[in-house]
């Protein structure tokens, strides 16, 4: 029996299950690639895969050159200053996505269908298509449809599909489009099932209806991603949903990976943060800071720590004397790495589900919306949903909403800025997704960094191949650079 050579990748045993683990998660390490064994133990695997593949480098990267944090030293003060190449993010490409979470997904696809356990195979079908939109949403054209064949193919050298195709499908390729991929994955969880998850399932306990909703969110989430490139399918997908009436509409449903509270086991948001030699790369950025005092916003106690007096904060792209002692400096509070560290990771909320229908009911005139809400109840949503998983009072969400900030106003493009910093916000803890709102709409509109440098001297619009691949693939070269747009970013 063949196995999958296309990037050569460990066995790792999984070192967060549940909730403990025994060796130390190095930010540069991925609880990943698992040979032949059951679905129940696969499932935890490739969510946890899933989680650390967002919440790790790649979020480092995306925080920073997004403004939610400031880079001090060592790689995000490289990123800080949009100063990246081939050489950065080699363990995410290779271990933590394709010899990672996409390869677990794939096994578990194996597993499930041996044992007649379509509910594994939906569930993986999903968190397939999640890794992907990563991989592609990163580095634009990307290997795919012959990337993970799995036990059943030996192919060293993988076609690179384009980006259109990975969302949009090309039937003379043979590549399947990322929503059909998910729509095989909800099918498949109304399947007959031998066996079904229970508390293998990390995120939802076994409970398949939430992971339908968090399928049909996911479309909807990579819908408006390439809404401004193709409009009309984005209007139809999201129609889609809505008529299906199956999305996480409450925090309950979120799509969010929980983690250990014991060393080695936390979240890799909070180990980059907080407990690993990294944790002095970086700190919360003056930026950020700025626009929640600006808002008065109550998320901002929950998100960002205050050891000192004041906020200790610096500026994207700073290069003078750092604040001292660095045990002054403000990183993430409980409410973005969860006490003592246990997350969760947030994938997909509801949150930013509504957020996501707001914007789409703006722009897009043939949108259809759940009990044909208007675009400022949706926004109203989503800003709710995000202060009350942050544990803002009932009062205080009130007050809030009655600001400035709770209701959408101005004209069509202003409220789209509205809801991109409230989603913003929200997403706090997810640099990959405001990177993605970024290169779509402009906003937040943030300042370019200071002595910022790179291609352009402006916010890298893609990661750059990674060194190892392009010297092994011919297929990756010439190398794409950082200033060229991917497919879907029209802006």
């Amino acid at each position: 029996m063949k196995r999958n050579r296309i990037f050569k990748s460990f066995l790792i045993i999984p070192l967060v299950i549940l909730s403990s683990c025994n060796d130390f998660l190095d930010v540069n390490d991925t609880p990943n690639n698992p040979l032949s064994v059951p679905p129940s133990t696969l499932l935890p695997t490739t969510l946890i895969g899933a989680a650390f593949s967002n919440g790790n480098e790649l979020n480092r990267f995306s925080s920073t050159i997004m403004d939610y944090t400031a880079g001090a030293s060592n790689n995000p003060a490289a990123y800080d200053i949009y100063n990246t190449n081939g050489a950065d993010f080699g363990n995410q490409w290779r271990f933590e996505l394709y010899g990672g979470s996409i390869i677990a997904s794939e096994k578990l696809i194996e597993a499930g269908n041996k044992v007649e356990s379509k509910a594994y195979v939906g569930i993986a079908k999903i968190m397939k298509a999640y890794s992907f939109s990563i991989a592609t949403d990163v580095w634009g054209d990307v290997p795919y449809s012959q990337s993970s064949k799995g036990d059943t193919e030996d192919i060293l050298q993988p076609r690179i599909d384009k980006q259109e195709d990975i969302y949009k499908g090309n039937s003379s390729l043979g590549i399947q489009s990322l929503f059909d991929l998910i729509r095989e994955g909800i099918a498949d969880l109304g399947a007959t099932s031998v066996i079904k998850p229970a508390t293998d399932d990390v995120v939802y306990g076994g409970n398949l209806t939430n992971w339908q909703k968090a399928g049909y969110s996911l479309m909807l989430k990579l819908a408006l991603t390439i809404s401004d490139r193709e409009p009309a399918l984005a209007t139809s997908i999201i129609n889609e949903v809505v008529a299906a009436n199956l999305f996480i509409g409450q925090n309950s449903e979120n799509l969010s990976v929980k983690f250990g509270g014991s060393t080695g086991s936390q979240s890799p948001l909070h180990t980059w943060t907080s407990v690993s030699s990294f944790q002095n790369d970086m700190m919360v950025s003056t930026g950020y800071l700025n626009l929640l005092q600006g808002l008065n916003d109550p998320r901002l106690t929950k998100f960002v720590t205050k050891p000192a007096t004041n906020y200790v904060t610096i500026a994207n792209g700073f290069r003078g004397t750092l604040p001292t002692p660095t045990t002054t400096w403000s990183k993430w509070g409980a409410g973005v790495v969860g006490a003592s560290g246990v997350g969760p990771v947030r994938l997909l909320t509801a949150a930013q589900t509504a957020f996501i229908l707001a914007e789409a009911k703006l722009l897009f005139p043939g949108i259809n919306t759940p009990a044909g809400k208007t675009a400022n109840e949706l926004y109203r949503d989503g800003i709710t949903a995000s202060l009350t998983e942050a544990g803002v009072t009932t009062a205080d969400i009130t007050t809030y909403l009655a600001t400035a900030a709770g209701n959408l106003t101005g004209t069509t493009e202003q409220q789209r800025e509205q809801i991109i910093t409230q989603k913003y916000i929200a997403g706090t803890g997810n640099g990959l997704e405001a990177w993605n709102d970024y290169r779509r709409t402009g906003y937040p509109a943030f300042a370019e960094h200071q002595n910022a440098v790179g291609i352009d001297a402006k916010r890298p619009r893609r990661a750059q191949y990674i060194d190892q691949e392009v010297q092994r693939n011919p297929a990756f070269s010439p190398a794409v650079l950082p200033n060229v747009n991917v497919w879907w970013d029209v802006n």
